[in-house]
């Protein structure tokens, strides 16, 4: 906590001196009106039995006053962390749970706010009330009107979340450090994004006006954003009048903390563009890893020989894997990126040629420094880090307690504070939703409920970018060098576009950074963005990133709109066609009080005949997506029949895994062993026992999920089989794998001994499966992989994700050892699980479905396999606890419980405490409709 405070610099002289002029003149904003009960409501059909949570609360904004009383006494405004302890007990609490106390850990998301629970009510305007409820401080948000209701939508939002969205704003621009301040954390993200999404403010404002031609929905769409908007700059003006604005603008020199000069910029649609660019980069992409899958496969030809490498390679890549755990479980096939038996126009990289694209010119300053002392706002590799988002269980009627459907889902998006979602409902004519939705796209609600229905998704993550070698060329005939900037198109030579951005930032900012500037020069073709430069074949190319919803963000603004609309969504089949019109990669999924149903949304290109989507391709017209027009980035897409779907599956699970058979999620690491299985498992066996199925029984089995280690459940079962085919003679390595196995017996849980100790039951175990799987992935992998193969595949698939962030094990040239986030909750998404599983069971003798193309450990020797487990075990026993969990700034060397812990990383002033960790989404619905329309 003190470290972000440090980074958050007073502008006047001193601490005494700000604070007393924030309570001078940081006057509270004027006080609400009598609370009276809140407007009537559309009918809710949910009858009392929907839920819903996210912590750490709602209020997300903070004065300047509010937050130097948060440094100097703790204290904290209301509603910033009421939802964060109901949040982190269900860890403990869990077995005990029943119907009753549900609404301990989660919030009732029934329509509207009785009156005895009104805490205050507003109306920015005539034509809309807010009513903020006790609890929660949610705001519950009726409009006589369309405008009215979008109108307060968006004066809701600033109430909330206004630091955040200016965040974001700028993060979406690529100028970040000269709003927050050049911390090189800030550096990174920006530059991150701009990589991804860069944008002329031409090309922003080019996609609203694409989207106003696409019929009334669309129109509509833009309309309410336009009414959000205006609400939003009404409150920023209101507050910066009143001076209860958040603080954050004081502290960054935004906004004089004495004479009140400065200002706050106001909000227009192509802010709304910017944001929706960052929330589509962060949660709804997919495929772009066709480079480091060469580089896997180039090391596999080079230690193994090209066929046999080839076979290596394309097991390691499970792309469609019979072992791995499916969402669709029912018979059903959705073919889409598979690899063909003979891919054409495939343009592999000559070996080491491979440069990134310089991305940083004409740094000044403190920009050509690699680090500050300042801490960034946002984690710097938030976008390049792997992430795994979110996970869903649902279950039909057919198995349930009283016949109807039941959903316990919600997305991970992070643990930060503010959250970087807020909770609204929305009344209004052709609205009726509660839930959550993203800071400064709060116009509809994006994951929630509706009058007799409930959605929410997890990210999907298929393969809708691909990666093409374009060849360079010079316009004036000089010879062909990788510093070329012009390439061929169809025949001719034509200059890469430039897109640049100039982010300089001075001392007077937040972090004290020293003054600073460079500008962020993306290029990019026809045939997408320059990522990185090399060779094929000797020519010299420019390797590039093409993206279906690239220059398309806004498109999927209808869908979402559908959404909150009852008279568009009141059935799986209108679900389902809602969720078509999102161009993202997500698993949407849906439950009523008599259906369950999943679609896979996303804006799948059709790729020509006999191309690998998971290789680099030559960039000519054979490889081009088809009717690919690079004037609005725009191609034939795969039609809605080939999208994995269905409705009334005995249910549903997804943990960003695999969705059906044939079809390819992008990467690597959907094989036997998937984190998904944790749920499956559970799931399976609720359905399967012949027990009725209730809210309870199904959000334990997400708890219980949520604090497993898959290691443990799925792979130490191998390893102690190995180990086991002889008596064990050493008496500290008998000991250790004593207390594994004990561990796997009581559950394989990381729990505390008690609710608030602090520390874990099985605390010897865990310490020594983290010490130990790093050292397993070496010392089985390495000797037959060879160096060059087992570097470069940590950066298709790194090979931990343990809760701590660290113990990766990518000791050179992987992505995986400077990838790692600590306290981030979701776990266990990526790593060698799977790997690891399937070779230990062919060296014992088992079956194995879609085995790896060579044996690993121990060369498929049981012995010597056994022996390679026994020393790194024993390396592993070697290490104490601060070379297990290294301290950082919020922990101490060795602090097991720490390392684990989940921080709700702070974006402004305010922080919170440490919570214990669990691999759970961060919002997070119970829903079980009691009736329909």
């Amino acid at each position: 906590m003190q470290r972000r405070i440090r980074a958050l610099r007073l502008q006047a002289a001193s601490l005494t001196a700000v604070l007393l002029a924030a309570f001078t003149l940081a006057a509270a904003p004027a006080a609400p009106a009598a609370p009276k009960a809140a407007p009537a409501v559309a009918g809710d059909l949910c009858g009392g039995r929907c839920l819903d949570v996210l912590p750490p609360g709602e209020n997300g904004n903070a004065t300047l006053a509010d937050i130097l009383v948060n440094r100097v006494f703790g204290t904290r405004p209301a509603h910033t962390d009421d939802q964060l302890g109901p949040y982190a007990n269900l860890a403990s609490a869990y077995p005990g749970l029943t119907d009753s106390t549900l609404r301990s850990f989660f919030n009732d998301s029934s329509f509207g706010v009785p009156a005895d629970q009104v805490a205050s009510t507003g109306s920015p305007r005539s034509d809309v009330t807010i009513v903020r409820d006790k609890a929660t401080g949610v705001p519950h948000i009726t409009g006589t009107t369309r405008y009215g209701t979008e109108f307060g939508a968006g004066y809701a939002a600033a109430q909330d979340r206004l630091w955040v969205m200016d965040l974001f704003r700028h993060v979406g621009r690529g100028e970040l450090s000269g709003f927050a301040g050049g911390a090189a954390a800030n550096r990174q993200l920006e530059q991150s994004f701009w990589q991804a999404a860069p944008y002329t403010e031409q090309e922003l404002q080019a996609q609203i006006d694409a989207v106003a031609a696409q019929g009334p929905r669309a129109q509509q769409a833009l309309t309410d954003a336009r009414a959000y908007l205006d609400g939003i700059n009404q409150y920023i003006n209101e507050s910066y009048q009143g001076r209860y604005f958040p603080g954050e603008y004081d502290l960054t020199g935004h906004v004089d903390a004495i004479t009140n000069a400065g200002g706050i910029e106001p909000f227009k649609l192509t802010d709304l563009v910017a944001l929706a660019s960052v929330i589509g980069a962060l949660f709804g992409s997919g495929g772009g890893g066709e480079l480091a899958s060469a580089q896997v496969k180039l090391a596999a030809e080079a230690r193994y020989g090209k066929a046999a490498g080839d076979a290596v390679w394309s097991s390691l890549r499970e792309s469609n894997d019979p072992e791995a755990v499916q969402t669709l479980h029912d018979g059903q096939s959705f073919p889409y990126a598979q690899p063909p038996a003979d891919p054409q126009g495939v343009a592999m990289p000559d070996p080491g040629s491979v440069v990134p694209e310089r991305l940083i010119y004409d740094a000044t300053g403190s920009a050509n420094q690699s680090t500050t002392k300042a801490a960034g706002v946002l984690p710097g590799n938030l976008l390049t880090a792997k992430h795994g988002m979110s996970n869903a269980l649902v279950v039909s009627g057919r198995y349930t307690d009283d016949g109807h459907p039941i959903a316990v889902f919600g997305p991970q998006t992070g643990y930060f504070a503010p959250q970087l979602l807020m909770l609204e409902e929305l009344q209004g004519p052709g609205i009726s939703a509660r839930g959550a939705a993203f800071a400064g796209l709060s116009f509809y609600v994006e994951l929630g409920r509706g009058q007799d229905y409930a959605w929410s998704a997890t990210s999907a993550g298929q393969d809708i970018t691909d990666t093409y070698a374009v060849p360079l060329c010079t316009t004036d005939g000089s010879p062909v060098t990788l510093a070329s900037n012009s390439y061929l198109w169809h025949g001719q030579c034509l200059p890469f576009d430039r897109l640049d951005r100039k982010d300089a930032w001075n001392p007077t900012t937040a972090d004290s950074t020293p003054a600073g500037s460079y500008t962020l020069v993306m290029y990019r073709s026809n045939y997408g963005l320059v990522t990185a430069r090399g060779t094929v074949g000797g020519t010299p190319v420019a390797f590039t990133s093409l993206r279906s919803t690239y220059r398309h963000e806004v498109d999927s603004i209808i869908g979402f709109q559908m959404f909150n609309d009852p008279g568009a969504v009141h059935d799986p089949a209108s679900f389902q066609q809602a969720a078509q019109h999102i161009g993202y990669t997500f698993n949407w999924f849906y439950a009523d009080s008599q259906h369950t149903a999943y679609y896979n949304s996303g804006s799948n290109p059709v790729r020509a005949p006999g191309v690998d989507p998971g290789l680099p391709l030559m960039a000519q017209p054979s490889s081009e997506w088809a009717d690919f027009d690079p004037a609005t980035n725009t191609a034939r897409y795969t039609p809605p029949a080939e999208h994995p779907q269905s409705v009334d599956q005995d249910y549903y699970v997804s943990w960003n895994n695999k969705q059906a058979t044939d079809y390819a999620s992008a990467g690597f690491g959907n094989g036997s062993v998937h984190r998904a299985n944790l749920l499956d498992a559970r799931v399976k066996s609720l359905v399967s026992s012949g027990n009725k199925v209730s809210r309870v029984a199904l959000t334990q089995a997400m708890e219980s999920a949520a604090l497993t280690d898959l290691r443990v459940e799925d792979v130490l079962p191998d390893l102690l089989r190995v180990i086991g085919s002889a008596p064990v003679t050493d008496p500290a390595l008998a000991d250790a794998v004593q207390k594994l196995a004990n561990w796997r017996a009581g559950g394989g849980q990381r729990k505390e001994t008690s609710a608030g100790s602090h520390s874990y039951a099985d605390a010897d175990a865990i310490r020594t499966m983290d010490a130990w799987w790093p050292l397993l992935a070496d010392g089985v992998f390495r000797p037959g992989l060879g160096d060059g193969l087992f570097t470069a595949l940590p950066g298709a698939v790194q090979i931990n994700e343990s809760p701590s962030g660290g113990q990766t094990g990518a000791t050179s040239g992987g992505v995986s050892a400077n990838e790692s986030i600590p306290h981030k909750g979701s776990s266990f998404q990526y790593g060698w699980w799977s790997y690891l599983d399937k070779d230990l069971r062919h060296v014992l003798g088992d079956q194995v479905a879609g085995p790896l193309a060579q044996p690993y450990c121990g060369g498929g020797d049981l012995a010597a396999c056994r022996t390679v487990l026994l020393s790194t075990l024993k390396s592993a026993l070697a290490q104490t606890p601060a070379q297990v969990y290294p301290g950082d700034g919020d922990c101490s060397a060795g602090d097991q419980w720490c390392a684990d812990s989940i921080i709700q990383r702070p974006l402004g002033g305010v922080t919170d405490g440490k919570t214990t960790w669990q691999n759970r989404p961060t919002y997070q619905q119970v829903v079980q409709f009691q009736s329909h329309r």
